[in-house]
């Protein structure tokens, strides 16, 4: 089975993998949590990094358990509330089912992120300067709260049609009744908000939250964001101007507050590396979005290789005269068939118009993301 079909689910998957199908997803106690983990596990032979992490501890108010090597942090595995992975760790045990977060130093480079996707590292923090994320996270994990989900979008190739999926599907959940949160994480693909003819739309943009540091209310970021289409969404600006992107800690704080805002949050990832790696591993599931051609399963294929190590499935865009169908694409590339996106006419046309939203109405497209919507509801959570 590949990393990429596997299921998060384990003794504490935390807050947000839960279903998203139904009125309140996570209400009630979780059957997967264990009893009041409380205890988080560091396996790491670094002394720079052990003192970097005990200082995050520390402020996190937590109990922090220190080994050097998977052999000896074989006890303690399946009763941390959190395993944290130094850099200098290259595998996982077989059994360990916890959630796992790599810790690296900024000094690690790009070889962190390669290393987390190769043993299949579902979080990564760069320490010093994710210092408060991880106190957070390493906070939450010990009360964690009932959570929606964060659902990432990623095309397998460039055009593959991504953004308008996650727009789809967003339309979709909301016209089902989901509070639904659309997030547009591609600074440098003009901004979701166009093809939603929703520029003038008051409301923050990521430039607006670029300073926003600690934990984000989640009431107050949904009374801030724009609406269109009957749901909220939060976009690059639509303009020329050139603008600094927001730093992981940021991105990290924004969906937190989304998914314990929100039943689902859609974010349309893009495919730039720094995106990749700003909100592809801050998802709780993912889908890869990919033509039904030869060339499209090769460059999925490759992409998987940079994805976190949480369930992804695919989704395959028909079109016209395609030479391979969508069960031939989804078995070469080795993921699960979540749909079929249909052929639009004039769909990319809709999306230059800003009227996305009126495709979206189609029975075709609504069956589609309905379908998608389904996968999810009923895959383990």
């Amino acid at each position: 089975m590949s990393r990429h079909q596997r299921s998060r689910s384990g003794p504490n998957p935390g807050p947000g993998t839960g279903s998203f199908a139904g009125p309140n997803p996570g209400s009630g106690p979780s059957p997967w949590l264990p009893d009041e983990p409380t205890e988080t596990l560091l396996i790491t032979g670094l002394e720079v990094l052990r003192g970097e992490v005990e200082h995050v501890a520390a402020a996190s108010g937590g109990q922090l358990r220190t080994v050097a090597d998977i052999r000896e942090a074989a006890p303690f595995w399946d009763a941390a509330a959190v395993v944290l992975l130094g850099s200098d760790i290259r595998e996982l045990p077989p059994r360990g089912r916890s959630p796992a977060v790599l810790v690296g130093l900024s000094g690690d480079g790009d070889g962190l992120w390669h290393l987390a996707a190769a043993i299949g590292a579902e979080r990564v923090a760069v320490l010093p300067d994710a210092a408060s994320w991880l106190a957070e996270y390493l906070s939450r994990s010990r009360t964690p709260e009932p959570g929606g989900l964060v659902l990432g979008l990623v095309g397998g190739c460039g055009g593959a049609g991504a953004s308008t999926a996650a727009v789809w599907i967003a339309h979709a959940a909301a016209r089902q009744g989901v509070r639904a949160l659309l997030v547009d994480g591609d600074p440098w693909g003009g901004g979701l908000e166009l093809a939603l003819a929703a520029e003038e739309t008051p409301g923050l943009r990521w430039p607006d939250l670029a300073d926003a540091r600690g934990t984000i209310d989640p009431r107050q970021l949904a009374d801030s964001l724009p609406l269109a289409g009957g749901f909220p969404f939060l976009s690059w600006p639509g303009t020329k101007e050139r603008h600094a992107g927001v730093d992981n800690g940021v991105v990290a704080g924004v969906l937190d507050a989304a998914r314990r805002g929100y039943e689902l949050v859609i974010v349309d990832i893009g495919r730039g590396r720094e995106a990749l790696r700003t909100f592809a591993w801050d998802c709780d599931r993912l889908i890869v979005v990919a033509p039904a051609l030869l060339r499209a399963a090769v460059a999925t294929a490759r992409l998987l290789q940079d994805l976190p190590a949480v369930e992804t499935v695919l989704v395959v865009r028909g079109k016209s005269g395609a030479r391979l169908d969508a069960d031939l694409i989804a078995k070469s590339v080795g993921l699960p068939l979540a749909g079929v996106m249909p052929d639009v006419r004039r769909a990319a046309a809709a999306t230059e118009l800003g009227r996305l939203l009126d495709t979206g109405r189609q029975r075709k497209v609504q069956r589609f993301a309905g379908m998608v919507l389904g996968f999810g509801a009923g895959a383990p959570g």
